[in-house]
């Protein structure tokens, strides 16, 4: 699997993320060998200092840059705002979805993306005509930091309060994701979460009512949702669909999430047999979102069973291959 394909987030494309969001828990920096010679005791000792002195000044000033450069450059590019279907709005970067729902009390955010991006959503809210005091609910679709990141800068600015998969209020209120990665821990602010949802609990706001729907397997609380729209006198069936990608989650030995395997088996499974006239997943690339709203293609009834079925031999293959490394 290449960095692009191992997400730190909730992601079929994705990367390691940014220096400057991430903390790796077992950080600690290696001490060299004491010397064999008590006569060179001391110069090694102060050679070791000076070591790590000049190791840390070349590492805060090139470090940063280099790892900002794992990230597609798409998931921090700035874009025009558009409308989708009925009172749903995408207020998201190129690579990263974020979706603006308006209702008569007050608009619903489902994802505020990384912390770099919240000025841009901001702007791109306010673009389609909402304050920002008028977002009243955020929906976090799971608790990676290129989707999560953003969300405590954003409630600072907005007020608005946190809905968010039981299994994933933990991560989200300390910060730290869920489950082992192949690529370490990547931390993102903490959040409060307002509300905790499971299958099936609805969230209503101004006569817009969205269903929760409980896709564990890329973190433990990965909630899709879904709700009924009315575009051009025809109800339509829309799902925000949370990631099913493996995107280097440990699925052999995963001490933290003994339950992955079996989880995103069912979810993909769970996902397929789901009836969905749109889909609007949280990487926009995914579904050719831009594409297919510019071309007045959104409605595709066929397009979310499509997507399971190639994530489900996607997922296959990274079992048998995690599995054959293990042995």
């Amino acid at each position: 699997m290449t960095l692009k394909e191992q997400a730190a987030g909730g992601c079929l494309s994705g990367s390691f993320g940014r220096a400057s969001d991430r903390k790796r828990l077992d950080g600690s920096v290696a001490e060299q060998a004491p010397g064999s010679s008590s006569r060179h005791g001391l110069a090694q000792r102060r050679r070791r200092s000076t070591v790590r002195r000049v190791a840390f000044v070349i590492a805060a000033t090139f470090a940063a840059p280099a790892a900002a450069s794992l990230d597609p450059p798409a998931w921090t590019r700035p874009i025009t705002p558009y409308h989708l279907v009925g009172p749903i709005w995408y207020v998201g970067t190129e690579g990263l979805a974020a979706y603006l729902i308006k209702t008569r009390d007050g608009a619903i955010l489902l994802d505020a993306t990384m912390a770099e991006n919240v000025p841009a959503v901001q702007r791109s809210i306010r673009a389609v005509g909402v304050p920002l005091d008028r977002v009243k609910l955020l929906l976090v679709s799971h608790a990676h930091f290129d989707h999560a990141a953003g969300d405590a800068a954003m409630v600072r600015a907005t007020g608005a309060k946190v809905v968010a998969g039981a299994g994933d209020v933990a991560a989200l209120e300390s910060g730290i994701p869920p489950g082992e990665t192949s690529y370490g821990v990547i931390r993102f602010p903490a959040v409060k979460v307002a509300r905790a949802v499971r299958d099936g609990d609805h969230v209503t706001l101004g006569g817009v009512t969205l269903r929760a729907i409980a896709t564990p397997g890329h973190t433990p609380g990965c909630t899709s949702w879904t709700t009924r729209v009315v575009e051009h006198g025809r109800a339509l069936k829309v799902i925000f669909p949370c990631s099913v990608s493996v995107a280097g989650n440990r699925l052999i030995g995963n001490r933290r999430y003994p339950g992955i395997v079996a989880d995103l088996r069912a979810s993909i499974a769970r996902l397929a047999r789901e009836p969905a006239d749109v889909v609007l997943p949280f990487h926009p690339e995914q579904a050719d979102v831009r594409a297919r709203a510019a071309g007045q293609r959104l409605v595709a009834p066929t397009l979310l069973s499509a997507l399971m079925r190639d994530a489900a031999q996607e997922f296959e293959r990274e079992l048998a291959q995690q599995a054959k490394k293990a042995r």
